[in-house]
């Protein structure tokens, strides 16, 4: 995947995790930051299990990069002493 597509996905996948973490955002640089540690996670991962991750810009891999940006969020929250779920 291109720049570009990790941006967006990360964005995405950011702005997702986030509302699904603590249903506020942490702000745009932030959000898409964790979003794209997010979604390395999360490709990391499913490999892993699943022998599949982040393949492009596509559902799977937007719900791959969720699910590793939900993870991300959480451990964000959880190290720096913020208030998640």
């Amino acid at each position: 995947m291109g720049i570009i597509s990790w941006i967006i996905l990360g964005a995405i996948a950011g702005f997702l995790g986030s509302k699904i973490v603590n249903k506020t955002g942490q702000g745009l640089i932030m959000d898409v930051v964790l979003g794209i540690v997010g979604a390395i996670v999360g490709g990391v991962i499913c490999s892993q299990l699943f022998g599949v991750g982040v393949t492009g810009l596509n559902i799977s891999s937007l719900i791959v990069a969720v699910v590793g940006a939900v993870v991300v969020l959480w451990a964000y929250h959880q190290f720096s002493g913020r208030r998640t779920l």
